[in-house]
C-alpha cells in the first residue's frame, strides 16, 4: 500500500506562513524529525517527498500549481504512483473553525475552499480523507482574500504552531491505525 498526504497552499515567499498555507507548514511539520527531501517536480507542478512508515511508502506533497488549481497535481501524482483516492489524505486551512481548532472528515463538498473544490473536480469524487485545520473567519471589513493571505497574529501563531503538532500526532496516529473512522470518533470531539 502507498499512501499520499497533501498539503494545501500557495508557492513562494509572499505567501510563506500566511492563513492559507496552514498545509504546506503541516507538511513541514510532519516531516521535521523525518530524512525526507522535497524535490520540485516542474511536470507534476509540485514539491514531492517521502518516507517509509512500516514498510508502507507514504509521499508528502505540496503542489505548486496554487491553491485554485490543486487538482491538478494530486490528480497527477495520485495516477502516477497508483495511490487510490482511498489512501488520500488532504491537509487544508478552513475559515469557519476557529483558530486553532482540527476537524477530520472522511468525505463532503468543498464548503467553499476553493483548492479542495479543485481536487474535487480533478479526481471526480469527494469521498477522500481530509484534515481541516481552523484559521477563523476575517473580523471587521477585512475581506476573506486578505484575510487568508495574510499571516498569523502573534498571538494565533503559538496556537497554530501547537495545532500543527497535534496534526503530525494525528497523521502518525492515522499511519499507525489506518482506520480513519477511529480517528475522527478519538480527535474530533
Amino acid at each position: 500500500m502507498t499512501k499520499m498526504i497533501v498539503g494545501l497552499g500557495n508557492p513562494g515567499s509572499k505567501y510563506h506562513e500566511t492563513k492559507h498555507n496552514v498545509g504546506f507548514m503541516a507538511i513541514d511539520t510532519i516531516v521535521k524529525e523525518i530524512d525526507t527531501t522535497f524535490t520540485a517536480n516542474i511536470i507534476f507542478k509540485a514539491d514531492i517527498g517521502s518516507f517509509f512508515h512500516n514498510g508502507e511508502k507514504v509521499y508528502v506533497v505540496k503542489p505548486t500549481t496554487f491553491m485554485n488549481n490543486s487538482g491538478i497535481a494530486v490528480r497527477a501524482l495520485l495516477t502516477y504512483f497508483n495511490v487510490s483516492v482511498d489512501d488520500l489524505l488532504v491537509i487544508y486551512d478552513d475559515l469557519d473553525l476557529a483558530v486553532g481548532k482540527i476537524r477530520l472528515r472522511q468525505k463532503g463538498s468543498a464548503g467553499g475552499h476553493n483548492g479542495i473544490k479543485s481536487i474535487i473536480e480533478h479526481i471526480g469524487t469527494k469521498d477522500f480523507k481530509r484534515i481541516k485545520v481552523g484559521i477563523g473567519r476575517p473580523v471587521g471589513k477585512m475581506t476573506v482574500v486578505k484575510h487568508v493571505l495574510t499571516p498569523f497574529s502573534t498571538e494565533d501563531k503559538i496556537t497554530i504552531l501547537n495545532t500543527l503538532d497535534k496534526v503530525d500526532t494525528i497523521v502518525k496516529d492515522y499511519l499507525q491505525e489506518q482506520n480513519f473512522e477511529k480517528m475522527m470518533q478519538k480527535y474530533n470531539g
